[in-house]
């Protein structure tokens, strides 16, 4: 996993993004506990999937794009698994891609990672991807100046650093990590491996 101590190295498309969080907005996100992570479903369901990514990477992709469609319709969408979604940067792009996540509104964090996957091979792998990826985000709804910002907030992106810091020490190495109930699975698995795991727990 990339050491991301040097928070000045951290460059998107022609240069660095210069701008300070204010004091407040860093007291504002160290009072936020535990690690970053959104959910999707009941808060009470029986099954709770907790799933470990990193945008960038293309097993994670694969998940999403072929087992996730399935795995939300059938288990999600009817209350019998909440899934649990921890950002787990593998890369500057993918902690790029989190931290605009991070600063959606009005719970959108979902539409901005589903994007992220579905568009991957158009910004992902691009020769100058950090450029690739602010376009991507303009497409999202941000301006110019809020992906600056966003990628600026050193309270989101030390919360991020965290998060994937804690996760490694309690074991998760590599993405996609999954813990289902507690018990771990490492890879992307199909619908009819989640549905194995996933089905004796439901029942």
């Amino acid at each position: 996993m990339m050491d991301w101590v040097d928070r000045r190295s951290f460059i998107v498309g022609l240069g660095a993004i210069a701008a300070a969080p204010s004091a407040m907005a860093q007291e504002a996100d160290k009072a936020e506990t535990g690690s970053v992570e959104w959910s999707l479903g009941r808060a009470d369901a029986p099954v709770t999937v907790i799933q470990y990514a990193s945008i960038t990477c293309h097993h994670c992709q694969d998940f999403h794009l072929k087992t996730w469609p399935a795995v939300k319709a059938r288990y999600v969408d009817t209350g019998k698994v909440r899934f649990v979604v921890r950002p787990f940067p593998l890369d500057k792009l993918a902690m790029a891609g989190f931290m605009l996540a991070s600063c959606a509104k009005d719970g959108a964090w979902y539409r901005i990672v589903d994007q992220l996957y579905q568009r991957g091979e158009s910004w992902a792998h691009e020769p100058n991807a950090g450029d690739a990826l602010k376009a991507e985000a303009q497409r999202l709804g941000f301006s110019a100046a809020e992906f600056e910002a966003c990628l600026a907030d050193q309270g989101k992106y030390d919360a991020l650093l965290a998060t994937s810091r804690g996760d490694a020490i309690r074991g998760v190495s590599a993405t996609p990590t999954f813990f289902i109930n507690g018990t771990k699975k490492v890879g992307a698995p199909t619908i009819e491996q989640f549905a194995a795991l996933v089905d004796p727990l439901v029942k």
